[in-house]
């Protein structure tokens, strides 16, 4: 087991920035590995996720740190370690360590490649078994404990706000040995008194969100002075126990990485103070440096604190809504000096009161009561929305008392719509308590279903004594009044439940059954033929001759395809079509099409199941700059354009009913569906043309668009694979309505839309709450999602999900199943709110919901689809009146990632094999199993096979699995079934205490318990409490080090090259039109239309990254949260 060590105590005050790597959401690992360091000692500056190279320099540069520590789990480590490590060099900072790990994904000639070329340490998993995690962080530390900010070799004339290195090697002189440095400190406090630079002040309480005022305010003030500088000094407190901090200011800002931008994080190394004992001289530094304007932030320590004052020429306070009593506000200090309040989260209950509360106190404060409480500088604001007004009013005050105090030198320069803060609500104020009326609704059916059963019970007791007593008349005649009375209290379909039970028995016992689907009759043989030539029941009910259990289990249970569809959402299982998906994702989309075809051919259909690389799932074009290159066509596909997505699917029917595709991603979802379903729709004008011999027209195009212009014509890279009859590549370059009449391609363009099967996953929700692949604000992001739906609603796309509602990341990021299940359902429940808040009906958008598991070997996840149908069904008939398909939830099984270890990695397959048994036992309607090294490499193609086999040996040759309700009628199922859907109705609950899924995402509530179950599962593997075959138990004789991969997927040079190429060759053939398009699509989304109408034609023209980066405009990018 790893080792427990005393943690290592600094002498020095280490400085560490700690960071994820770009494109990169895994953020759990380096947020555990960030509060170990705080905890030993060591001041850190928390990035979190997705930060680019670029970025992690910058900010280590600024706060000159001793070290940076990164984590990086999704490729691309090489270039990106190198590129941080050149970076550094090439600004002056060469002395900053860098150190990063990578749980197996950075191989170990990869580490000493990485070690050689000056990289501190990488570290692999054997060290943190050998080491344990307080053992690695005390190597760290170690490493990095060194003085900074004892010796100078500078003059002042190089201190200037160009010269970021400078500047912050002397604020660790002053902060670090202040009297070393004291003449030197002295001749900057004379230069600083010649500045007129004003210095901002800005307090408030913790939590109130000073950090995304802040970066709100920094932003609009580089929008409005293009040719201004800005110094920016944040405090945060010292851990008196430990001397730690967690300087996390700059996790929350967007803004900072800005050549104009300098920022300073400082701890206040004392106890109980606002501010650090060396912030005049910091102050002086900026001023001396020449910074236009300098803003301060104290750390938010309480009520009291007006320490700030002392050094500001303006200050504001930032508060909430949640005070407390108005008399509470007597006691706030601040009130009486500051210039200007800020009453941030205005969107919190009780918002308006604290308004006129405030504006009151400060009136009574100041003696301003000549004038109107109106009048009082306090304002309404919620920075977290993007261009909120009351921020815009509160941002224009302070700029006029800023410029004021500073004669004239920041006249403002920039409209701005300014008013009062109002909250785009998502979930109507009225509803946040949906969830609870969804387990009230569940709980109350249960109820009835009890009482209706016991009715049932009394009324065949009765009637069973009515038959006994043949002679005795008048016993009779009580008894069947007594049975009148009794049958009065069973309703109606309850009735017709007992009175067609042997109706639907014979129908199953029969040779075939036969139901109807859409106005269709189905039939189905009832039974297989073993080898033994016994025939097995597909659907075996239950013996019960009491009708009190017949009902029960009808309305609690009952066969497939029925009313709670607890047992399956259809009555039999597709004929010809197993639940296996084909997985697929690595290099450029011609190397994903091969391996597509490679694992389906032969397969009587195509389930195509898309990862794309991290360039693409953060919608970012591909480019030459290393931390970008190095994840080209890494740990996915890389997909930035239309003819990409053609490439991708080629000689795969997308409108064939035996073609369904799934595609994993999420911040640019609505981007990459559309390149999707315009490349089904132009593989259907290419069926069209051929049809019609018009290729003539295409050949035309062609050379009008690309020859007569010197651009090469896109083409499909390499050998077409078997299987692929180049459906898709007669128009790539080109699209269908630029070759066919409008109207033809009008029609073609319906029904290939109304035909197209498979999924997005497209949900924001669980991105936040565990994932991290938000690129978006979370509200722009919804919208995005809403303006899908509805799009697919009045484009009859009824075969295609528009969100894959998916549970699987939040298990991957640590839940338990039960947490996993909960969770995904709220969220789904929360986009059936959404949706109807927008006027969608119910029966309109569920049938374009679908959801996505994870399923580990915990007993709970036995009847994770089980109870997730349950609860949908219940929800969807009893609480929302929708119809029967809507309230069939369908849903994908991804077996565990997080079981897959690095170590025995054979051992892999047998966990898997379990996770698939119980999904293929629970009905699931799609599934997909991890491959058994996928826990160090993307998977190889005899490793996918494997994966493959595992569900295709179960569901062919596994003789129980020819039954498709065998979970029914065990009594562990049946208990586990009721255990698991109580357990998911009180985490409704919790919710809902906390304001529905959203109000409980604000206050990290879904993260944190993510993270706990987490670590208590770590914990206890860690321990050995848990025993994990190969892992911690029944080691081998070596210790099952990790496994070397015997085949390591990496995109090549030449794949990465094209992929760049071809979207040099978009970009240049679309210069004209794409800004155009993208003006549109953003003048769509202020004007409130929907955003995916005209997605679908802006994605014709231009790249993935270009939309993305338009939509920031107008939609405001995603904030990370600690």
């Amino acid at each position: 087991m790893a080792k427990e060590t005393t943690p290592y105590r600094p002498t020095n005050h280490i400085r560490i920035v700690t960071s994820g790597s770009l494109f990169d959401g895994h953020d759990a690992a380096i947020n555990i590995m960030r509060r170990i360091m705080q905890a030993s000692g060591a001041e850190i500056i928390h990035l979190g996720h997705n930060r680019s190279a670029d970025e992690i320099v910058n900010a280590a540069i600024q706060e000159d740190a001793q070290a940076i520590a990164i984590t990086s789990y999704q490729g691309g480590h090489n270039e990106f370690f190198k590129y941080i490590y050149d970076l550094l060099k090439e600004r002056h900072a060469g002395h900053i360590k860098v150190f990063g790990g990578g749980g197996g994904t950075i191989l170990p000639e990869e580490i000493k490649q990485l070690e050689a070329y000056g990289i501190a340490r990488i570290y692999s998993p054997d060290d943190g078994r050998a080491l344990g995690l307080q053992g690695m962080i005390d190597d760290v530390l170690r490493l990095c404990d060194f003085p900074v900010g004892d010796q100078l070799n500078i003059n002042t004339g190089q201190l200037n706000s160009h010269n970021p290195h400078v500047v912050a090697r002397i604020i660790s002189a002053a902060e670090n040995y202040p009297d070393q440095h004291r003449e030197l400190l002295g001749k900057l406090n004379e230069k600083a008194e010649a500045s007129a630079a004003p210095v901002l002040g800005i307090t408030g309480t913790g939590g109130a969100g000073k950090s995304s005022l802040i970066d709100e305010l920094i932003r609009r003030f580089l929008l409005e002075y293009k040719d201004k500088t800005m110094g920016i000094i944040s405090v945060d407190p010292s851990k008196r126990k430990t001397g730690g901090a967690l300087l996390g200011d700059r996790i929350r800002m967007n803004s900072i990485n800005k050549p104009r931008i300098y920022m300073r994080s400082m701890a206040t190394r004392q106890s109980n103070q606002a501010l650090s004992a060396q912030i005049n001289a910091a102050l002086n530094i900026l001023k001396a440096a020449g910074f236009d304007l300098i803003i301060l932030e104290s750390s938010g320590i309480g009520q009291s604190d007006t320490e700030i004052t002392q050094y500001a020429d303006v200050s504001l306070y930032v508060m909430t809504p949640e005070f407390g009593a108005a008399s509470q506000l007597e006691k706030i200090g601040m009130l009486d000096y500051a210039d200007a309040v800020a009453i941030n989260k205005f969107d919190k209950r009780g918002a308006a009161d604290a308004l006129r509360d405030v504006k009151k106190q400060y009136q009574r404060n100041h003696q301003l009561f000549d004038q109107s409480p109106d009048k009082m500088p306090v304002f309404g604001t919620i920075a977290s929305q993007f261009n909120d007004p009351g921020t815009n009013a509160f941002y224009l005050h302070v700029m006029k008392l800023i410029n004021d105090r500073s004669k004239g030198r920041f006249t403002s320069q920039r409209a701005l719509t300014a008013g009062p803060s109002e909250k785009i609500h998502i979930i109507p104020p009225e509803r946040t308590r949906y969830l609870s009326e969804i387990s009230e609704e569940c709980r109350r059916y249960d109820s009835w279903a009890e009482t209706q059963s016991e009715i049932a019970g009394q009324m065949q007791a009765l009637n069973e004594s009515i038959k006994m007593l043949s002679k005795d008349e008048t016993s009779k005649d009580k008894l069947r009044e007594k049975y009148e009375e009794v049958s009065r209290k069973l309703s109606r379909d309850n009735e017709e439940l007992l009175d067609n039970w042997p109706a639907k028995k014979a129908n199953y016992e029969g040779e075939y059954f036969s139901y109807v689907v859409r106005g269709k009759e189905i039939k189905v043989e009832t039974t297989t033929e073993s080898l033994s030539h016994l025939r097995i029941p597909k659907v075996s009910l239950p013996k019960f001759h009491g009708w009190r259990d017949i009902l029960y289990w009808s309305l609690k249970e009952n066969v497939p395809g029925e009313f709670p569809f607890t047992a399956g959402v259809f009555p039999f299982k597709r004929k010809g079509e197993d639940p296996t998906r084909m997985f697929a994702g690595e290099g450029h989309p011609e190397r994903t099409n091969r391996r597509f075809h490679y694992v389906s051919l032969g397969m009587p259909a195509n389930r195509l199941s898309t990862a794309f690389d991290s360039v693409t799932l953060y919608g970012e074009d591909p480019d030459y700059r290393p931390d970008i290159y190095g994840k080209i066509g890494n740990s996915g596909v890389s997909v930035c354009c239309l003819d990409d997505a053609k490439k991708l699917y080629s000689g795969f029917d997308l409108c064939d009913p035996s073609t369904s595709v799934s595609m994993t991603i999420n911040g640019p979802a609505a981007t990459i569906c559309a390149y999707f379903m315009n490349a089904a729709i132009d593989q259907q004008c290419e069926k069209y043309i051929v049809q019609h011999r018009l290729e003539h027209i295409v050949e035309e195009k062609l050379r009008e668009k690309y020859d007569t212009r010197g651009l090469k014509r896109p083409e499909y890279q390499g050998n077409i694979p078997e299987g692929n009859n180049g459906l898709g590549l007669l128009l790539l370059g080109v699209t269908g309505d630029e070759i066919l009449p409008a109207e033809i391609y009008n029609e073609i363009k319906a029904r290939a839309l109304s035909s197209v099967r498979g999924t997005v996953q497209a949900d924001i929700l669980k991105e936040d709450q565990a994932q991290n692949t938000c690129i978006f604000s979370t509200e722009f992001s919804l919208k995005l999602m809403g303006d899908v739906q509805e799009y697919f609603i009045q484009h009859d796309v009824n075969n295609f999900y528009s969100v894959s509602i998916s549970g699987y990341h939040i298990a991957e990021a640590g839940a338990n199943p039960i947490s996993q299940l909960a969770f995904t359902l709220a969220n789904g429940f929360t986009y059936v709110e959404y949706y109807l808040s927008r006027g969608m009906d119910i029966n309109d958008f569920a049938k374009n919901l679908s959801f996505f598991f994870s399923n580990g070997v915990d007993p709970e996840y036995a009847v994770i689809g089980r109870v997730a149908r349950r609860i949908w069904a219940k929800a969807m008939k009893l609480k929302y009146g929708a119809d029967e398909r809507a309230q069939k939830l369908k849903y994908h099984i991804q077996t565990s990632g997080r079981s897959l270890h690095a170590q025995e990695i054979a051992f892999n397959d047998i966990r898997t094999t379990l996770q698939a048994l119980y999904a293929i036992y629970d009905n699931c309607n799609s599934l997909h199993t991890n491959a058994y090294d996928e826990a160090i490499t993307t998977p190889t193609e005899e490793s996918v096979r494997r994966a493959m086999a595992i569900q295709l040996v179960i569901n062919h040759e596994l003789g129980l699995a020819k039954n498709e309700n065998p979970m029914q009628g065990s009594f562990i199922i049946e208990q586990l079934t009721d255990l698991v859907e109580e357990a998911v109705l009180m985490e409704f609950d919790r919710i809902t205490e906390r304001g529905g899924v959203l109000g409980a995402m604000e206050t990290g509530y879904q993260r944190g318990k993510i993270q706990d179950e987490s670590l208590y599962y770590e914990n206890l593997k860690h321990t050995g409490a848990l025993p994990l075959i190969g892992v911690n138990t029944f080691l081998s004789d070596d210790g099952s080090p990790t496994i070397l991969p015997r085949e390591v997927i990496r995109a090549t040079e030449a794949e990465k090259e094209a992929q760049i190429s071809t979207l040099k060759n978009l970009q240049a053939l679309n210069e004209d039109i794409a800004g155009i398009k993208l003006a549109e699509l953003q003048k769509a989304a202020i004007e409130n239309r929907n955003m995916f109408d005209l997605l679908m034609d802006v994605s014709k023209y231009c790249s993935l990254g270009q939309v993305t980066h338009a939509l920031f405009e107008v939609g405001g990018q995603y904030r990370r949260n600690m």
